[in-house]
């Protein structure tokens, strides 16, 4: 919010200041035979780039928080996908069984593809994102 309030006063400030001035130096544009128009010359260059770059810079920092939220909500649904699979292979085929420990082993790497992305990794039966790496690839034989 602070950038967009920030951007928006810089732009009203730049945009304001383009406007043609009686006694500003520059180049002089006749239209018609009383009407004169000065630009700044390099002025009105640097003023135009500056409001840019204002703009620039408030689409690029809006659109970064939105990304980051998604790549939170997709690591999230991949840990939880691979949770899931995971119960379903120790419900039906037990915990030793093969379908069981690939289960085991997409949930681990699914773990450690948030972990090595984000730093952090979703608890999908404590409900809650871990900060350390303090997950136990066994944690579902205990259920």
């Amino acid at each position: 919010m602070v950038w967009t309030s920030a951007c928006y006063i810089l732009s009203i400030t730049v945009f304001y200041n383009l406007g043609p001035k009686p006694f500003q130096p520059g180049r002089i544009w006749e239209d018609g035979e009383n009407m004169k128009l000065q630009t700044g010359g390099k002025n009105f260059f640097r003023k135009a780039m500056l409001a840019t770059v204002a703009f620039v810079g408030l689409v690029a920092f809006t659109g970064a928080t939105s990304a980051l939220a998604d790549d939170d909500r997709g690591c999230q649904r991949r840990i939880a996908k691979a949770d899931h699979k995971l119960h379903e292979a120790v419900e039906h085929h037990g915990g030793n069984s093969r379908q069981a420990e690939h289960a085991r082993h997409e949930l681990h790497e699914a773990r450690e593809h948030c972990w090595n992305e984000r730093h952090r990794w979703w608890d999908e039966h404590g409900h809650r994102w871990h900060s350390d790496r303090d997950w136990d690839d066994h944690d579902h034989d205990r259920h």
